[in-house]
């Protein structure tokens, strides 16, 4: 099971509202070889006599090394891909997989050297669209049409599940990228910030109603192309020799 946790992705509870939920989530984690639980703006805040009673002393060391932060961009800063659960349409142009497709994504991150998380949002409204627009790919879970609601520790079960089904085969003995480090969030918020500075500079992201679309969309773009630290770091470059004042040259001699 050791062999299992340490490969498995890192569950992220966005706005989560009530502990029981999360140590329901922290239990079956436990159940299908998960340990690494963080936690965004828990409602309720954090440590929760409520979630420890609900997680049971076997899930009792996962709820000890929860991690909090106080937004999305920090708990993935470590993170090289995010799945964001969602069974709402939210126009936005990412890839769509279901609960198999996103364990084998976890399973491709870690042979290329990466770490996954998978991102859930509160109990009442799931993820805010700007925490969404700072994911990969889109997580669903096929359910009945008419009722899509399933709850934060269901949801989490689900996906335990399938990662646990998988794990059992996995290896990591050759990384497919050759090397390159795949590029993590923080990485990417980096390059988030320093175009948007750039854009704004230059007024591009106007007028500003639109701004906050127009930013999602066009990070939206970078997620999708699978950047490394290398790329990243070029792009960042790139940026830097475009926007800086240009020097002089010499006149050459006549």
């Amino acid at each position: 099971m050791g062999e299992v946790d340490r490969l498995g992705p890192v569950i992220i509870l966005a706005d989560a509202q009530m502990g029981e939920n999360i140590g329901a989530a922290a239990r079956v984690m436990h159940n299908f070889g998960l340990s690494r639980l963080r936690l965004v703006r828990p409602r309720d805040g954090w440590p929760n006599p409520a979630a420890e009673a609900m997680a049971t002393r076997g899930a009792a060391a996962i709820i000890e090394n929860t991690q909090v932060f106080e937004t999305v961009e920090q708990a993935t800063a470590d993170v090289t891909r995010v799945f964001a659960a969602t069974a709402r349409e939210r126009y936005m142009q990412k890839a769509v997989v279901e609960p198999e497709a996103c364990a084998r994504a976890c399973a491709e991150e870690v042979t290329a050297g990466g770490l996954a998380a998978i991102l859930f949002g509160s109990e009442r409204a799931g993820l805010e669209n700007d925490d969404v627009s700072l994911a990969d790919t889109i997580l669903t879970i096929p359910c009945n049409p008419e009722f899509t609601s399933l709850n934060l520790a269901q949801s989490v079960a689900i996906l335990a599940y399938e990662w646990m089904k998988l794990a059992g085969g996995l290896s990591v003995a050759r990384p497919s990228l050759m090397g390159a480090r795949p590029a993590r969030r923080e990485d990417l918020f980096g390059l988030f910030a320093h175009l948007e500075a750039e854009l704004d500079r230059v007024e591009f992201l106007y007028p500003p109603a639109k701004r906050p679309a127009m930013v999602r969309n066009i990070r939206n773009m970078w997620h999708r192309a699978n950047l490394t630290y290398q790329d990243v770091q070029t792009i960042r470059g790139m940026i830097t020799a475009l926007t800086r004042t240009p020097k002089r040259r010499k006149p050459r001699d006549e």
